[in-house]
């Protein structure tokens, strides 16, 4: 896939969970390699929900696909609030935010010298 520190399975499971997020009208997938500040992880998905119920659903979604290929989630966080929902599968952390809360945190600023790994959406097929 890339020449980046992040194994080809964590690269693999962010492209299937951004997938799983866009089938849900997620926003903005963005997949960083954080192999170097981060030794316990290979690749954040940061990931924009619209609605609270909209990011409850992305996450639910990610979590059912992951699990059918194989990955089970080690934490799950913030789903009570629907704000900011963490999912840690080991060498993937998903973060699957509220608009207002992606751009109050703006990982992306924070990690900003990490780099991209990338992940697409499917083309919409036309009639």
């Amino acid at each position: 896939m890339t020449s980046s520190g992040a194994s080809a399975r964590s690269q693999e499971l962010a492209q299937l969970a951004t997938v799983a997020a866009d089938s849900k009208g997620a926003l903005d997938p963005v997949a960083l390699d954080v192999t170097g500040p981060l030794p316990l992880t290979d690749v954040f998905l940061l990931l924009t929900g619209r609605t609270e119920r909209n990011v409850l659903a992305i996450a639910d979604e990610i979590e059912d696909r992951l699990s059918e290929a194989g990955a089970k989630p080690l934490r799950r966080e913030g789903r009570s609030e629907g704000r900011w929902v963490l999912l840690d599968f080991g060498d993937l952390v998903v973060h699957v935010f509220h608009e207002e809360d992606r751009a109050y945190y703006s990982l992306e600023r924070l990690w900003k010298d990490c780099p991209v790994v990338p992940v697409t959406v499917p083309t919409p097929v036309r009639d």
